[in-house]
């Protein structure tokens, strides 16, 4: 139940407005918490191959790309970074419908989506950090709108409507943004 009231909480915080944020917000990377680490040399391959997609971040200038499947790497990279905790991709991929909730009183998104980190169980989270999107289910409604069902959403715990609920992505200012 608390897991619902915080989505909910995050849900209200989607809506069709736009943010008015700086257009450099959107050409820049989020850091990961793994390329925060100082790098430290190895003498021997790692016995780990890395299987972790490239990010949907545009680097540099280029633009993301305006398609379902940017789209879709883009709400992984959201899903990726809800299982991390990681507050900014959090706020920025969600940054539109953030600043909607904060309109309405709910506070900015770096204090309110800590609340619902809380509410999130390990299980979850720990899923939710290697979470993909079943594109089949994904529905394109034009050109630079998608919608992403819960049952979309493919990971080791299952997830209900009123848990995680789906999403509105829009492509705006040359990459995909959570608005509703």
């Amino acid at each position: 139940m608390a897991v619902s009231t915080c989505v909910a909480l995050a849900a209200c915080a989607c809506g069709p407005e736009k943010s008015e944020e700086d257009t450099s917000t959107a050409a820049k990377p989020s850091q990961s918490s793994e390329s925060a680490r100082p790098e430290e040399p190895s003498a021997t391959p790692s016995s780990s191959p890395r299987t972790e997609k490239p990010s949907a971040e545009p680097t540099g200038d280029q633009p993301a790309p305006r398609t379902k499947e940017g789209a879709i790497q883009r709400y992984e990279q959201y899903l990726h970074a809800v299982g991390r905790e990681d507050i900014n991709t959090v706020c920025e991929v969600a940054g539109p419908a953030a600043k909607q909730a904060e309109d309405q009183g709910f506070g900015p998104c770096t204090s309110t989506f800590v609340v619902t980190f809380q509410m999130i169980s390990p299980a979850q989270k720990k899923a939710l950090r290697t979470a993909t999107v079943d594109p089949q289910r994904v529905a394109v409604l034009a050109p630079d709108k998608v919608e992403i069902p819960t049952a979309a959403i493919r990971a080791s715990v299952t997830f209900s409507e009123s848990e995680l609920g789906s999403s509105t992505l829009e492509y705006l200012k040359s990459n995909w943004y959570i608005t509703d």
